[in-house]
């Protein structure tokens, strides 16, 4: 079982900020955990434009909270992003997600992201191989035993 806070995670590798200050994810699960998937809180400033493209990974979000629109690059249609709104994006499309108010958002990847990668100049994550363990597991699991 492995147990997290948001809490424990700031100010660490895992807590990862746009290098242009418009977002910021908190990689809760990472490739390392061995589970299949990455999870993560992005939570992306007012007032910001943001280009994406994972090229290499299907990433699924729900938005939490605020509200804003993503467009999707492919075909021109844009979607308003409030609570309660999901988006998988299945196609690997490239998308832009502009946030009228603060956005906060649960993703998932697959395959999981490792915490190493940055956005390239076209919003791409590179696909990065999990490493092996070495000695069992991550030392940031806690055990609920």
């Amino acid at each position: 079982m492995i147990v997290r806070t948001t809490e424990e995670i700031t100010g660490t590798e895992r807590d990862v900020a746009d290098p242009l200050g418009n977002w910021v994810s908190k990689r809760i699960v990472l490739g390392g955990d061995r589970v299949g998937f990455s999870f993560h809180e992005t939570t992306i400033n007012a007032g910001s434009v943001n280009n994406f493209h994972y090229a290499n990974h299907i990433e699924a979000v729900w938005l939490v909270e605020g509200t804003g629109t993503l467009l999707d690059k492919e075909t021109g249609i844009t979607y308003p992003l409030a609570p309660g709104t999901m988006y998988l994006l299945n196609g690997h499309e490239r998308h832009q997600v502009t946030a009228q108010t603060r956005l906060r958002m649960l993703c998932v990847f697959n395959p999981p992201v490792v915490g190493t990668e940055v956005h390239d100049e076209n919003g791409v994550y590179p696909l990065v191989t999990v490493p092996e363990p070495v000695g069992g597991p991550t030392p940031e699991a806690v055990s609920a035993d």
